[in-house]
């Protein structure tokens, strides 16, 4: 089987994406997890740059790697100097990675105006600083920035650029798509151009994703035999992003039979992708190929009812081998085939023709009519479905509550009260709380009354809150009939969590404390069931 080499620069390119920082600690963890997945390549950073990357190639050395090669990224050296005296290639030297890659202008553009020197000496600064770090590491490699651009401006210049790194010693060369402008028309034309200029060479791809043609350029560089494939988890980068990794390798390996990862880690992609979603604080796109939460989600009564009977009828691969999985949503698109796979989910084996199965439908359907949610909020859902089933027990009821801001101008901020009458057992709770804000105060409130009857509600902790506005026709006395936001109702999601998991329930309401309360409710009552199953799974392996 044929292999190609998957390079990453997301601890260097993707930094250069908008609201993406990451400290030496955030870098080396995610090197640990790349690595773990079985990259060949780790781009660590431009030691030469910042003292972040300096450091995380020296703290770097401290671990074993089982498969990944760290990189140093810089670039050719100073045209006012030479190579032996250029203090960023010395950087490069210094930082003890194995592996180096250096960018050099292959567009005369950038040679005359953003380098300021003549073509001439551009192709002096190539070799000469090739030339130099092949004396100091294993592997080194050649980006030639902008090259399609500078193909398609200057293909001899372009391709001279190319040459002159090779007799100094590249072992890849690198064509970039920088500016990530190039159609797979074009891009396949120059290529093959390049390709038959140079037969004896090695070449690497890329490419950014301005005109959304990233991965789509990488995988036709592999058909035209690149060896190595630059890329970055989840595809972050600048502007628009870099060609996206998490899409590249299943594509290769899976639809092209091509290999780039060891044996049995294509699994851990998606854990992989939502691992450096989480350490670069971004939320991935749920729509994201392979490895998004949505990329296995079916929503359409006919799509599920089918998917049910064969997964290849709207499943391009299983879901399983990229380490994903297959999830039926539930929503006024719903049908049977959606009931039946949640119920069976959750532990239901429910029949078609059971009259529980059409009551929970017309329910669902009525209440996302009027703005529930039950695609995010699961836990909801459960409950639902519970309730409908008569196997949901009450654990708690709430007779009543009251929530009262006292705004003291001179203060920092308004005190705010809660106040919640709580019927357990036939037993009656009245308490009171304040809090920061009436969500705080009525947790606190409902908490204070409830902790003496259940006391693992100390574990639970709201995680987020999120508050839409549902547009729509209302009627209000100073709208009239019409959209009003401040009249619409509005749907909150609550995400909480304890020990073990976490949750997400929901709430809809003109008011936005009431549906705050309600997913508050829900979350709470969700984690008492919880529990409830707990001791009951327990019970029944004892």
């Amino acid at each position: 089987m044929r292999r190609v080499l998957c390079y990453d620069t997301t601890l260097r390119d993707g930094t250069q994406a908008e609201d993406i920082s990451l400290t030496t600690e955030d870098k080396l963890r995610i090197a640990l997890k790349l690595d773990e997945l079985g990259l060949a390549y780790i781009e660590g950073g431009w030691p030469g740059s910042n003292p972040t990357d300096k450091r995380f190639f020296q703290e770097i050395q401290n671990y074993h790697l089982k498969y990944a090669s760290i990189a140093a990224f810089g670039s050719t050296h100073n045209h006012r100097v030479t190579a032996e005296t250029d203090p960023n290639l010395k950087a490069l030297v210094d930082s003890g990675a194995p592996v180096v890659t250096i960018f050099g202008k292959s567009w005369d553009i950038h040679v005359t105006e953003a380098l300021g020197t003549t073509l001439p000496r551009n192709l002096e600064l190539v070799g000469d600083s090739l030339a130099y770090l092949r004396q100091h590491f294993r592997e080194v490699f050649f980006d030639a920035e902008h090259f399609f651009d500078g193909y398609k401006a200057n293909p001899d210049y372009a391709l001279s650029v190319l040459r002159r790194a090779k007799e100094a010693g590249a072992d890849v060369l690198v064509l970039c798509d920088t500016n990530g402008g190039t159609l797979p028309v074009e891009f396949r034309a120059i290529m093959s151009a390049v390709a038959a200029a140079l037969p004896e060479a090695r070449f690497g791809i890329h490419t950014h994703n301005d005109s959304g043609v990233a991965v789509a350029n990488s995988l036709e560089a592999v058909e035209l035999g690149a060896v190595q494939v630059q890329g970055t988890v989840n595809g972050y980068g600048e502007r628009c992003g870099n060609a996206n990794l998490c899409t590249i390798i299943p594509s290769l390996i899976l639809k092209c039979g091509i290999d780039c990862l060891p044996e049995g880690k294509l699994p851990l992609l998606t854990p992989t992708a939502h691992f450096v979603s989480e350490m670069v604080n971004q939320q991935p796109p749920s729509n994201q190929p392979y490895v998004g939460d949505g990329a296995f989600a079916h929503k359409g009564g006919v799509h599920v009812s089918a998917v049910v009977k064969n997964p290849l009828t709207y499943e391009h691969v299983t879901p399983e081998s990229v380490g994903n999985a297959r999830r039926v949503l539930l929503s006024d698109l719903s049908g049977q085939s959606n009931i039946l796979y949640k119920a069976r989910e959750f532990g239901f084996e429910l029949d078609k023709n059971d009259p529980f199965v059409l009551e929970l439908l017309t329910t669902i359907k009525e209440r996302e009519a009027l703005g529930y949610e039950y695609t995010a909020a699961e836990a909801s859902y459960e409950l639902l479905l519970n309730r409908v089933l008569g196997r949901a027990r009450s654990y708690f009821t709430v007779t009543r509550y009251r929530v009262l801001d006292d705004n003291v101008y001179e203060s920092d901020e308004p005190l705010t009260e809660a106040t919640v009458m709580i019927k357990v057992g036939g037993r009656v709770k009245h308490t009171a709380s304040t809090g920061r804000g009436p969500i705080n105060a009525l947790d606190k409130a409902i908490r204070k009354a409830l902790r003496g009857f259940y006391p693992r509600l100390a574990e639970m902790r709201l995680l987020d809150f999120k508050v839409r506005v549902l547009s729509g026709t209302v009627e209000d006395e100073q709208c009239g009939r019409g959209v009003c936001g401040t009249a619409s109702h509005v749907r909150v999601l609550v995400e909480s969590g304890d020990t073990a998991k976490r949750w997400v329930t929901v709430g809809v309401s003109h008011n936005v404390i009431e549906a705050s309360f309600q997913a508050m409710e829900d979350a709470i009552n969700y984690k008492l069931f919880s529990d409830d199953k707990e001791k009951l799974t327990k019970a029944l392996k004892g």
